[in-house]
């Protein structure tokens, strides 16, 4: 098979040009000026195999976190449709405790049933999946002290 270079180019700024509309997306709603004002987020596309296909270069140090959280997760997680995945696990992927990244598979009606888009057709596997990385103010989920004061604190559960 020979593969076009100018076509690999242009699925991948396509690919690329959404996961920055992510980005915008995320940025226009937010409502912390950690996401708003100083953009510390990232947006990225996964194939069905949990392998990056596209990534908003927005913050430097979550480009390799978010495929390595993607990988613990494909096969540990339950996908169904309608599911999400919030993690900020540091064994799974996650640059620090306050960064949470948010997973979404993307299920499509099933190709053996052309032209029906109900919601009642055959659901097989995620098409490929969405996953957000917004740092926003969460230094005090599940934590007696934010995660800067708490030193003293004997495991990384209690350091919020």
């Amino acid at each position: 098979m020979k593969i076009d270079p100018i076509q690999v180019e242009v699925w991948r700024h396509l690919f690329e040009s959404i996961a920055e509309e992510m980005g915008a997306a995320l940025e226009r709603t937010a409502y912390s000026p950690n996401i708003k004002e100083r953009r510390d987020h990232s947006c990225a596309l996964f194939d069905a195999k949990g392998r990056l296909v596209a990534q908003a270069a927005h913050i430097p140090v979550h480009l390799g976190a978010m495929p390595l959280m993607m990988e613990r997760l494909l096969n540990e997680v339950r996908w169904s449709p309608g599911s999400m995945w919030l993690c900020n696990d540091p064994r799974h992927g996650g640059t620090h405790l306050p960064d949470f990244t948010l997973v979404a598979p993307v299920y499509l009606p099933s190709l053996t049933e052309p032209g029906n888009t109900s919601r009642k057709s055959k659901i097989q596997n995620p098409k490929f999946f969405s996953a957000s990385l917004p740092t926003a103010p969460t230094t005090r989920i599940s934590a007696d002290l934010p995660p800067a004061l708490c030193l003293s604190a004997p495991n990384c559960f209690m350091r919020g």
